[in-house]
């Protein structure tokens, strides 16, 4: 600087004396003057002089303002002492031959003048950069050195004086105006931006340039500095509006205004003028250029996104990236740390609002709309790529939705607050909001668990068919409690409905309704699986042929030989009973006692209830369990998707039951009922029919009453009755004796009214076969410790009754009955003259005349014989 000084004031005084400054080469004026001893030794003497010549070099030889011929001799000539001087000092004395030729070279270059008239202008260091970087030194020492944060109390006589060198190195006020205003800016980051009046001088300088900028008078060199000088400033403005939240925090934040103004200023001179590009050179060791059209709110809006994103991508990695340094990684749960994100989200959004947006509201009419909607657009990818991930609806992923929705809403309530006063009502921002749908992805979420639960629990189902079909659910020794390969199935619903309300959701009604739905068709599949048992008419013997009981026909011969020599041994009536085809004859046979007491058989019978019948029970208790089951959970959901306030926490349980009836497995629970009654009905005849075929309906009365009465068939029952006591759960026991009962007094009244060509019977067979029916009664009043009422066994008993009084009834009178209920049950009234033959209905009754017809084809007389040959011509039997 002093070295700067003492030339301009050399050249004052040589212009004082005559000689202009434009004409003086000040390089070599100081190699012609400055002698070896004016330095302190001939090191630093020669370094000075190699910085002279090579100033000397840039203007006139690297960095002319006019082009220079490459094959111009004065040019190779000064390129020779200069490579020269890099040895040793050239001899610069008056009388030196090399001091001469340097001074003739030099002048050459220095006036050399384009095509046209000669001017007196000396071009020595008016050539772009040089001519830059030596007006920028000069500007350079407005600055106080002692604090260069301070303009120095003489910069405007300063000024003036720098300003006299303008048309030595070719500058004008444009380009002045440019170097000032980058001095300005530079000096403020040299210092470390803690001056604000420096960047406010850019500012107002900027203001200069940019009217400088609009005029069309302007050089190619003005332009380069121009460009390289804007795309600087505003990349390093950029920089940091683009993270402001980085760069600028509660202490510095005033110094962001300048900034944002230096960046808008900068952008704006350089959108309108295309010729203006980003440079290099000087001006660009401290940025890049960024230069696009131009749109102040747009440029605002820009950095708002930008540094929003950027500052939310922090926080995000933060937060997904937790690590306790000292120790171990811990890997955090992914809900817990969108819970945390979606906080300091709103923390960042209130941040915002607090400290940023009152100085962007300067620029744009909407910042915080904006800052709120690129928030929301940050965290909805978040939550987006989070939702991708999960496989199931889970409370904590309740809680992240719900979260979310406390997020949007608070975003939408700043943008919407922000955008009252905008023009268009802020329509254009909010639009850009797509809302999460917290309420529609939680009611898809929980579709799909329901879905998933249901697939589930059809997979249940199909395994609990497939092991009941296999029969390997059921053990050797049954539990009283086993109900089957259901119990998984209502285990999994019911902890179904216990997690579905565990997760926190609201408006049930719809998915309550649909997980409903989904389990009453589970339920009401497998329930008709578990009846698909046949029917008990596949177990009920075919009606014989109607014949006549002739009077010592040679059947009853035949049973009277065979039975007269029998004292032990086997009940005949076993040896000559029917045998079904298909049908597994158990291994229980009446044994009569020696002295032959009628229907004595060994003091320890076997129950005959096959492994099929007890499965079938074991069906009977899944029914019942599934009932139960059934109950519960239509309790249950009734009772917490019923409309209105939930129930308090202090209601007591009973009365919050009360409150809420069963409504929504009505079908499902018709459907087990008929179920239950169904497989009832068939066990019961699978175990009267078959399982205990041969010691009732194939033994009893065969050949005579007398000879095979119930007693034995009565044993076994009560075996059976026991077992399968064991068998049944608790509440499958009433109905399951009941319809055994029913099936009972059915195979009795077979046996009395369609028992085939092997029973006959007489009126004084009466006496004995009332007292089985009443021994038969007994069973069943007194089995299972009261599960069955006298006044329902009479009940039940009431039609095998009236049959019974039949046969004590004269051949004569039942004659007259059948005909008079034949008659009348065909239309023809009390007409006597044709008896018409009644249809079989298969409903034995007292007043059925097919009942009463019955009883006399096996009345063993001569008058039924003569009436049924007479009447209906029936064969006798063979």
């Amino acid at each position: 600087m002093l070295m700067s000084l003492q030339s301009i004031h050399r050249t004052t005084l040589l212009d004082q004396a005559g000689k202009r400054a434009e004409a003086i080469i000040l390089p070599l004026e100081l190699l012609r003057h400055l002698k070896p001893s004016e330095f302190n030794d001939p090191q630093e003497y020669h370094l000075w002089q190699r910085r002279q010549l090579k100033v000397l070099e840039a203007g006139l030889i690297l960095h002319p303002s006019m082009p220079l011929d490459r094959m111009n001799t004065a040019a190779a000539r000064f390129s020779d002492i200069v490579g020269a001087s890099e040895l040793r000092p050239i001899d610069a004395g008056k009388n030196s031959e090399t001091m001469r030729t340097l001074c003739n070279c030099v002048m050459a270059l220095a006036w050399r003048t384009q095509v046209g008239p000669p001017v007196e202008v000396c071009h020595w260091a008016d050539g772009f950069p040089l001519n830059m970087y030596l007006y920028l030194a000069l500007l350079r020492s407005i600055f106080d050195l002692r604090d260069e944060t301070v303009v120095l109390d003489e910069v405007d006589e300063l000024l003036e004086l720098i300003k006299k060198t303008w048309s030595i190195i070719g500058i004008n006020r444009m380009i002045h105006n440019v170097c000032f205003t980058w001095v300005l800016f530079e000096q403020y980051i040299a210092t470390g931006q803690v001056e604000p009046d420096l960047i406010a001088a850019a500012l107002a300088m900027l203001v200069e340039v940019a009217n400088d900028a609009r005029r069309p008078d302007r050089e190619p060199g003005y332009v380069r500095a121009l460009s390289a000088a804007l795309a600087t400033m505003q990349g390093w403005a950029e920089k940091r509006l683009l993270e402001y939240h980085d760069w600028f925090d509660k202490v510095t934040i005033g110094m962001m205004e300048n900034v944002l103004r230096l960046a808008l200023s900068t952008a704006k001179i350089i959108s309108e003028d295309s010729s203006i590009t980003g440079g290099a050179g000087v001006f660009a060791e401290f940025g890049t250029p960024a230069s696009t059209k131009f749109s102040l709110v747009n440029r605002v809006e820009q950095y708002i996104r930008t540094s929003m994103k950027s500052t939310f991508t922090k926080v995000f990695e933060n937060e997904n990236g937790k690590i306790d340094s000292m120790v171990v990684e811990v890997d955090e749960d992914p809900n817990d740390t969108l819970v945390n994100l979606a906080k300091e989200t709103e923390k960042l959004a209130m941040f915002e609002k607090e400290n940023y947006s009152h100085i962007l509201k300067r620029w744009h009419p909407v910042p915080t709309a904006v800052a709120a909607v690129t928030l929301h657009h940050c965290f909805g990818i978040v939550l987006k790529q989070h939702l991708e991930r999960v496989t199931g609806l889970t409370n904590e992923l309740v809680r992240v939705l719900h979260t979310a929705g406390k997020l949007e809403k608070k975003l939408v309530q700043m943008a919407v607050e922000d955008s009252a006063e905008a023009e268009d009502g802020g329509k254009r921002i909010m639009g850009e909001m797509m809302s999460f749908e917290v309420d529609s992805v939680i009611l898809n979420l929980m579709k799909n668990w329901i879905d998933e639960r249901l697939r589930m629990g059809r997979e249940c189902a199909f395994r609990a068919k497939e092991t009941e079909v296999s029969g390997s659910w059921l053990p050797a020794r049954i539990s009283p409690c086993r109900g089957g390969g259901g119990v998984d199935l209502m285990k999994l619903a019911k902890v179904t409905v216990d997690e579905f309300f565990e997760i926190q959701v609201g408006g049930r009604d719809e998915l309550v309704q649909k997980l409903a739905d989904g389990l009453d068709s589970l339920f009401q599949d497998y329930i008709s699986f578990v009846a698909s048992c046949g029917s008990k008419q596949s177990y009920i013997p075919a009606l014989p042929q109607l014949t006549r009981c002739n009077q010592d026909s040679m059947v009853l011969q035949l049973w009277k030989k065979a039975a007269t020599p029998c004292k032990a041994g086997i009940d005949p009536g076993l040896l000559h009973a029917p045998c079904k085809a298909g049908i597994d004859r158990r291994s229980f046979h009446p044994v009569r006692m020696p002295g032959g007491a009628a229907g004595d058989i060994t003091n320890h019978p076997r129950p005959t209830a096959s492994r099929g019948t007890q499965r079938l029970y074991v069906r009977l208790n899944t029914l019942h369990y599934l009932l139960g089951v059934l109950h519960s959970i239509d309790k249950s959901l009734s009772f917490f998707s019923r409309p209105g306030p939930s129930p308090s926490p202090r209601t007591p349980m009973l009365s919050r039951r009360r409150a809420a009836g069963p409504t929504h497995f009505d079908l499902a629970r018709s459907t087990v009922h008929a179920a239950i009654l169904h497989v009832a009905e068939v066990a019961a005849n699978r175990l009267i029919f078959l399982d205990s075929s041969q010691s009732f309906y194939d033994s009893l009365y065969v050949g005579s009453v007398a000879e095979a009465r119930i007693r034995p068939t009565l044993r076994i029952l009560k075996q059976n009755l026991s077992l399968l006591v064991s068998v049944l759960t608790d509440r499958a026991q009433p109905l399951a004796v009941k319809e055994i009962m029913k099936a009972s007094f059915e195979a009795f009244l077979m046996v009395l009214l369609a028992g085939g060509s092997g029973r006959a019977f007489a009126r004084t067979d009466h006496d004995m076969i009332a007292e089985d029916l009443a021994n038969l009664k007994r069973v069943f009043c007194t089995s299972g410790e009261g599960l069955l009422s006298e006044e329902v066994v009479q009940k039940e008993a009431a039609v095998s009754d009236g049959v019974v009084s039949l046969m004590c009834l004269p051949t004569e009178k039942l004659v007259e009955e059948f005909s008079i209920m034949a008659c009348e049950a065909s239309g023809l009234g009390r007409s006597m003259e044709r008896v018409p033959m009644p249809p079989t209905t298969g409903r034995w009754h007292r007043s059925d005349p097919n009942t009463v017809l019955r009883v006399l084809c096996h009345r063993n007389d001569d008058v039924a014989n003569r009436f049924l040959k007479r009447a209906f011509d029936l064969p006798k039997r063979r």
